[in-house]
């Protein structure tokens, strides 16, 4: 079983659901994560939000952290360059799977409640939701290198999008970004990245 599918199960396990189901459901994400037409949401994106969630949230208790490795696993699950639709669609996949799957509706909501915060990644004080959303932007802060890979490979998944029309709607994401007086809500992830992030977004502007 794959990384991202392993944390699935076991997670699911330590909410008190029944792993035969969340086996199935770890399948599926393999195949999702793995779909041709996905260059950057793919299960290496997903294995890198699971490092930084367990670096961010590291003193949660169990069963938070277990919620949080639910929402990571599945905050991209669909992705056909959808912006909203999307995001609603993985939190349906990840309601349906762990109902099947015997979670309580109380975990279930939580864990759908964050995947739909990654539409505006917007926070309402939800520190789950502020660790989840600071990992989910981890890759601003990366190296120039690493930054300029995930340029392309965001851009490829938007291939069918017009170069002029990319650059309106790129340029209106990174300003929006940059202008905000906080990125990232944690105060390690902004210790961490939010230098970094702002060096490597305004020099893609300024590309742009």
């Amino acid at each position: 079983m794959s990384e991202v599918g392993g944390a699935w199960v076991r997670a699911v396990l330590g909410c008190g659901g029944d792993g035969r189901k969340a086996a199935g459901a770890a399948d599926e994400l393999v195949v999702r994560y793995g779909e041709t037409h996905r260059s950057y949401h793919t299960e290496k994106h997903i294995r890198a939000v699971l490092v930084d969630v367990g670096l961010l949230g590291a003193s949660l208790v169990d069963v938070d952290r277990d919620v949080l490795t639910l929402a990571v696993c599945a905050h991209d699950v669909v992705y056909n360059g959808r912006p909203g639709e999307d995001e609603r669609a993985s939190a349906a996949w990840a309601r349906s799977h762990l109902l099947d799957a015997s979670v309580h509706e109380q975990v279930v909501a939580r864990v759908e409640k964050l995947v739909l915060a990654t539409i505006t990644h917007e926070s309402d004080g939800d520190l789950l939701a502020d660790i989840l959303l600071d990992a989910d932007l981890a890759i601003l802060g990366a190296s120039e290198e690493q930054y300029d890979a995930y340029v392309r490979a965001v851009r490829a998944e938007y291939a069918h999008v017009p170069d002029e029309h990319w650059r309106v709607g790129r340029s209106a994401v990174l300003r929006g970004l940059v202008d905000r007086e906080v990125i990232y809500r944690t105060a390690d992830a902004r210790r961490r990245w939010d230098s970094a992030a702002r060096s490597n977004m305004r020099r893609e502007l300024a590309a742009i």
